[in-house]
């Protein structure tokens, strides 16, 4: 059995310091490749077309690895492979190959012509959005820090699926009377706001308030509590300040708090006072003595909205808040094709899908699809013949996921039940009831 040299040790470190790195993967493989280690190879390419379904380079680095012919059609990899000595190809566990070499071209062009289109819609064609609601974490470009503000984007209210109760509370608690400044004057309503988004996590609360800043066509800007804390006495304190400074300057601008728990947990459970006068700052901020907030829409975010000091959510603060649950039917349907997109896949019965994941978070649909990816490049690996994602992937992978917003339901029922002062649950408790969780 071959041993790998101290140039492969060295590139496998270099490709789990950056495993997402596709190209200096496929250099990887063809180190191992022309060791002989062609197992190795194998699953090196692999894992790069997991990355990049539609990268021409790694299948054909895949085909050679198994003892294949390489298409004629395809161009070289994007990794030029240095001149050698040619050498036999390494022994393949039997597997059943195609007889004539596979042509990806050609099979390409045969399913297109036999499945038109890749989804199977059965009736009307639907009318779900093409960008969808997108997976806290999975389909945004990454949040800012304290210092960063994104510039006003293209990302609003049409492009989430779905949710169509949601939009609507946000258009008439919210967004209305942002858009119509000078009705506002009339009325002496400022142009600032507040807003508390709560539910599960995984369901999109970051990509509606992108949505939202998009709607007002108002800079955009995320902070955390690692944007904020610090270890010196009084950093906190002023970190905060210099973010709502920053909003300010920037005005229009969408400030958006995410998990606000942290950033604004109760004081009367706190034993460090250091936690308590960022706390006490981030109340001070928000009261913008003399107009400072003008044209700064705050909008906040949490799982656990019962931790959150009731000082934030007083009237002229986050006195607005929005229950965010799992993505209905149409918004399911929107997030399923997004992540089924750029997938090789065919037959697929999108609203047979939407049936059996109901439930499901965005972040659990996003799973899903990776899932089913993952079962059909595994069975191409085994076999030695490249085959599409079907139904029959989909829907396993759909058995093994367990929605993972049941444990915070769990939590949510008992304070929804005995701790809904003021009615603020009023919303949750009435989707239990509905969904028959009480």
């Amino acid at each position: 059995m071959s041993t790998e040299s101290p140039l492969i040790q060295s590139m496998r470190t270099a490709v789990a310091a950056a495993p997402t790195d596709v190209p200096l993967r496929l250099h990887l493989a063809e180190l191992l490749l022309g060791e002989g280690l062609s197992e190795a190879a194998v699953a090196e390419a692999a894992v790069a077309l997991q990355h990049a379904p539609g990268d021409m380079g790694a299948r054909t680095l895949m085909m050679r690895a198994m003892g294949l012919p390489a298409p004629a059609a395809e161009q070289p990899g994007p990794i030029p492979e240095k001149p050698r000595a040619q050498e036999p190809a390494p022994e393949v566990p039997a597997a059943p190959a195609p007889p004539t070499g596979f042509d990806w071209a050609a099979a390409e062009n045969e399913v297109a012509d036999a499945v038109p289109p890749r989804f199977v819609t059965p009736g009307p064609t639907s009318t779900a959005p093409e960008a969808p609601l997108a997976a806290d974490g999975g389909g945004d470009p990454g949040d800012a820090t304290a210092w960063e503000v994104d510039t006003p984007g293209t990302v609003t209210l049409a492009d989430v699926g779905g949710m169509e109760e949601i939009k609507e509370r946000l258009e008439a608690a919210f967004l209305a009377p942002m858009r119509n400044p000078e009705l506002g004057r009339l009325y002496g309503k400022s142009l600032r706001g507040g807003l508390l988004m709560y539910g599960p996590p995984g369901c999109g609360k970051t990509f509606i308030a992108r949505a939202v800043a998009g709607e007002l066509g108002a800079s955009f800007m995320s902070v955390s509590i690692n944007d904020v804390l610090d270890m010196w006495m009084g950093n906190s304190e002023r970190n905060m300040h210099e973010v709502f400074e920053t909003a300010r300057r920037q005005a229009p601008c969408v400030l958006f708090l995410d998990e606000v728990d942290a950033l604004g947990a109760k004081r009367s459970r706190m034993q460090h006072g250091g936690m308590r006068n960022t706390v006490n700052q981030l109340l001070t901020e928000l009261d913008g003595v003399g107009g400072a907030n003008e044209g700064v829409f705050v909008l906040a975010a949490t799982n656990v909205p019962w931790d959150v000091d009731i000082a934030l959510r007083r009237p002229g603060r986050l006195d607005r808040t929005l229950l965010v649950l799992p993505p209905d039917a149409p918004a399911r349907e929107a997030i399923l094709r997004y992540h089924l997109r750029d997938r090789p896949i065919e037959s697929v019965d999108l609203g047979k899908l939407v049936k059996v994941t109901e439930d499901l978070s965005g972040a659990d649909l996003a799973h899903l699809c990776e899932s089913a990816s993952e079962r059909a490049l595994l069975d191409s690996t085994r076999t030695g013949v490249v085959r599409m994602i079907n139904m029959k992937d989909l829907l396993g992978a759909a058995k093994e996921i367990r929605p993972s917003t049941d444990p915070w339901f769990a939590s949510a029922r008992n304070v929804a039940m005995f701790a809904n002062e003021g009615g603020m649950y009023d919303e949750l408790l009435a989707y239990l009831k509905r969904k028959r969780k009480l």
